[in-house]
């Protein structure tokens, strides 16, 4: 089974009022985040998943990777529709908030929705996935509503990023058919427990340079959000760093408890032969 770390980014724009996917494109997206939880959690379940949303005011993660799904549902309460989506932007932070991750054995995986026009630049895509294939991430999209208009630069973004055919395009049009229906017979889920790339790979990845692999120092990034992740990044390390020096007192604490117990251990004799022989 496939151990995975998946950020999920939905497009929360204007466009996902739109009526053409039952019940509204908004829904339709949101049935298949349960659907594709459950598929990730019920292959391993060690694997994680986590939810952000990339249109509004700033990209936002309403939740860290978890195999609670009521966390996941918990934060899509607190999800509004409005503004226009910022894929590029999207997707760093999903990839800021997957190199954060606690387990580095997990593979990393960027599922995004996308239900509204891209208006990245061929060449920013073009970075951007090259980025991802350099810090072995794969990516997936669920491309929908405006099909025609993305379709083309998701699948030069897929081209690009592709490594071992780990990273897909699923493109489903409107029709009478359900979208996590379609999601569902797709190679999104059907090839996860045949996934490319190997667990060394993934776990190198987490090495490989620092925030700025995913463009924290782009000027045209939020800068309170590029604050916000580093100072995350920043307690994550601290945090671990605590742990280790813990790890290390307890360890040593228990070599000195082992080795006092060996020295007032009493040790084992043989009997005197000529004592033995007396008491006969």
């Amino acid at each position: 089974m496939v151990l995975e770390a998946t950020m999920i980014v939905i497009d929360n724009s204007e466009y996902m009022r739109n009526g053409d996917y039952l019940t509204s494109r908004y829904q339709a997206q949101l049935d298949t985040v349960e659907l594709i939880f459950r598929r990730k959690t019920s292959a391993n379940p060690e694997s994680t998943v986590g939810l952000l949303t990339m249109a509004g005011e700033s990209t936002r993660v309403i939740s860290n990777l978890t195999t609670d799904y009521g966390k996941l549902l918990s934060g899509l309460h607190e999800a509004r529709i409005g503004g226009e989506t910022n894929l590029v932007n999207g997707i760093q932070v999903a990839c800021l908030a997957l190199k954060n991750r606690q387990n580095k054995n997990q593979r990393q995986r960027v599922v995004v929705f996308l239900g509204s026009p891209v208006d990245s630049e061929d060449s920013t895509l073009d970075k951007l996935a090259k980025r991802l294939k350099k810090n072995n991430v794969s990516i997936d999209f669920v491309n929908f509503g405006e099909e025609q208009t993305n379709t083309s630069k998701l699948e030069r973004f897929i081209g690009t990023v592709n490594n071992n055919n780990s990273s897909h395009l699923v493109t489903v049009p409107p029709g009478p058919y359900l979208l996590y229906e379609q999601v569902d017979r797709s190679p999104i889920l059907r090839d996860q427990d045949v996934s490319g790339g190997s667990v060394g790979e993934t776990g190198g990845a987490s090495g490989v340079g620092g925030a700025d692999d995913f463009g924290l120092d782009d000027p045209n990034m939020d800068p309170e959000l590029a604050l916000a992740i580093r100072l995350s990044l920043e307690e994550e390390r601290a945090r671990q760093e605590r742990e280790a020096a813990t790890s290390s007192g307890k360890d040593s604490n228990l070599n000195t408890v082992d080795e006092k117990v060996t020295e007032d251990k009493p040790h084992d004799t043989e009997e005197d032969p000529d004592k033995m022989d007396e008491s006969k």
